[in-house]
C-alpha cells in the first residue's frame, strides 16, 4: 500500500465549491489531510428560479454551469467532515489581492499553516479577436455567447486567473520560510487550452503565463524544499458541456469520453504525494490524451 504522506497535512484549495476543486479538496482529505478551501460567486445573468430548475434537471449547459458556481461550499464541507478531518472556508474575491493574506491568515487561524496550495479558482469570459465570431448569429458549440476583446475582460481575467495565483505562490512562501520547514507542494491548475483557444483568448494566454510563473517559482522555491508543478486538464465537466458537446469531444478523444473532477483530483493527489518528491516545475497533461505532449 502507498502511504502519500499527507495525513494531517494542511491543504488550501481555491475556487473548491464545486467542479476540480472540490473534486481536489475531498480527494486530499480521503489522504488525511485537513482542507481549508476558498471560492467566489461571481453577478449571474440567470434568475434564482432558472438556476434552480438547470440544477434539478441535470443538464450540462450555461445555466447548469452557473447554478454549480453559485452554490455554498457547505456540502462540500459537510463531505470532507465526515471523513474526520478538520475542514473550513472563506468565501473570497482573489481578483482583489487585499484578500491573498487574508485567506492565508484564516487557513492558518482555522486549520493550520499551509502545506499543500492548490491554485483552482478561475475565471472565464468567452471572447475574441473576430467580429464575425462576435456576431449574433454565431455561438461556441450553438451554446455561448462570445463578446469581442475588451480592456475590462482581459484585465479582469489576468487578476483572477494570473496575479492571483503569483501572489498566493508569494504569500505562500513568505509563510513558509518563517515556519522554517522543509516540505511544501504547490500545484496550479491550467487548461489545455493555454496552447491557444479559439473564442477564448484572454483565458488561454492567462493560463499560459501561469505555466511560465510556476516554473520560474519551480525554480526558485525548489531549495527551501518546495515543489511546483501543473495540471493541465482536457475536456472535463463541470458542468457546462451541453450532451452534444460530450457526444462530439468523446467520439474526437482517444479514451472516447469527457473527463471528470475525479480525474484531475486523483493527479493532483499524486503531485501533493511524497511520491512525487522529484518531479517540479513540470506540465502534466491529464485529458486523456486529448492533447499528447510533443
Amino acid at each position: 500500500m502507498i502511504d502519500p504522506g499527507l495525513q494531517n497535512k494542511c491543504a488550501l484549495i481555491t475556487g473548491a465549491n464545486h467542479g476540480i476543486g472540490a473534486a481536489v479538496a475531498k480527494a486530499l482529505a480521503m489522504q488525511g489531510a485537513n482542507i481549508f478551501i476558498s471560492y467566489f460567486r461571481e453577478d449571474c445573468p440567470y434568475s434564482a428560479k432558472e438556476l434552480q430548475e438547470a440544477k434539478e434537471a441535470g443538464v450540462g449547459g450555461d445555466c447548469f454551469f452557473r447554478a454549480m458556481q453559485q452554490q455554498s461550499a457547505e456540502s462540500v464541507l459537510d463531505n470532507i467532515r465526515s471523513l474526520g478531518v478538520k475542514a473550513d472556508v472563506w468565501e473570497s474575491d482573489l481578483g482583489n489581492p487585499d484578500n491573498i493574506p487574508k485567506l492565508f491568515d484564516r487557513c492558518e487561524t482555522k486549520i493550520g499553516p499551509v502545506d499543500v496550495l492548490v491554485n483552482n479558482h478561475t475565471y472565464d469570459v468567452l471572447e475574441t479577436f473576430d467580429p464575425a465570431m462576435a456576431s449574433e448569429e454565431y455561438r461556441w458549440f450553438g451554446e455561448y455567447n462570445v463578446q469581442l476583446t475588451t480592456a475590462k475582460i482581459i484585465d479582469e481575467t489576468f487578476a483572477v486567473n494570473t496575479r492571483a495565483y503569483t501572489l498566493m505562490m508569494k504569500e505562500y512562501l513568505l509563510r513558509y520560510l518563517k515556519r522554517n520547514t522543509r516540505w511544501g507542494r504547490i500545484i496550479n491548475i491550467s487548461c489545455d487550452a493555454a496552447h491557444c483557444h479559439e473564442a477564448n483568448i484572454s483565458y488561454a494566454a492567462s493560463k499560459h503565463a501561469i505555466e511560465s510563473y510556476s516554473r520560474s517559482a519551480a525554480t526558485e522555491m525548489g531549495k527551501y524544499g518546495i515543489t511546483v508543478n501543473i495540471l493541465s486538464p482536457g475536456p472535463i465537466q463541470t458542468g457546462y458541456m451541453t450532451p452534444e458537446m460530450v457526444e462530439t469531444i468523446s467520439r474526437q478523444g482517444p479514451l472516447r469520453r469527457v473527463g471528470e473532477p475525479a480525474d484531475i483530483a486523483d493527479a493532483a493527489v499524486f503531485l501533493a504525494s511524497e511520491q512525487a518528491r522529484w518531479v517540479t516545475g513540470q506540465l502534466l497533461y491529464v485529458g486523456g490524451g486529448w492533447r499528447m505532449h510533443q
